[in-house]
């Protein structure tokens, strides 16, 4: 068995400097065991440390009392996971969500005067269909979404206009028969 080089972290030898914020004699508390803990598995993780190494670091910064302990069990290890180089590659257009096309304004006014004539008593009806037409037009010409609704406004501004026309045909109808 070969004789393995005296590391910081075995707890014989001459103890190293301190290097941190803290005063390596001060009581370690939980949260600092924990960062340490957190150092350990990071640098197993990336392959610094063997299973073995790792279990008895861990235990050891478990049973350390002093921010000095725990600082000589990481001192060997870079303070965290160390960012991996990677070429940032542009995603290819194929797996890019196509955008949506925007909405056309135009129908989203006819789709609701086309929705009020009812409650409007036909008075939208005209509106909805002329900004039906108009929008349907410019859908077509710019490739905007919204043709369904414009197509809704318009249907409902014809019945709307459609309907009045009838009742006031009637009206007329009913007093000139009436005279």
């Amino acid at each position: 068995m070969t004789q393995q080089p005296w590391q910081p972290w075995q707890g014989s030898g001459a103890p190293q400097p301190w290097s941190g914020p803290y005063i390596p004699a001060m009581l370690a508390s939980h949260a600092d065991r924990e960062r340490a803990v957190d150092v350990l598995r990071a640098g197993y993780g990336e392959g610094r440390l063997e299973q073995p190494e790792f279990e008895q670091r861990v235990a050891r910064a478990y049973a350390a009392r002093t921010v000095g302990e725990l600082a000589l069990l990481v001192a060997d290890l870079p303070q965290g996971p160390v960012p991996q180089q990677t070429p940032v590659t542009a995603v290819p257009g194929t797996f890019l969500a196509a955008p949506r096309p925007r909405t056309n304004g135009k129908a989203v006014g006819s789709a609701l005067c086309g929705a009020l004539c009812l409650v409007t008593f036909g008075l939208t009806g005209i509106p909805a269909v002329v900004l039906g037409h108009a929008a349907r037009s410019e859908i077509r010409r710019t490739g905007e979404a919204g043709d369904t609704l414009a197509l809704t406004g318009l249907v409902l501004g014809w019945l709307s206009t459609a309907g009045w026309a009838v009742l006031f045909a009637l009206m007329i109808v009913a007093a000139a028969a009436s005279a």
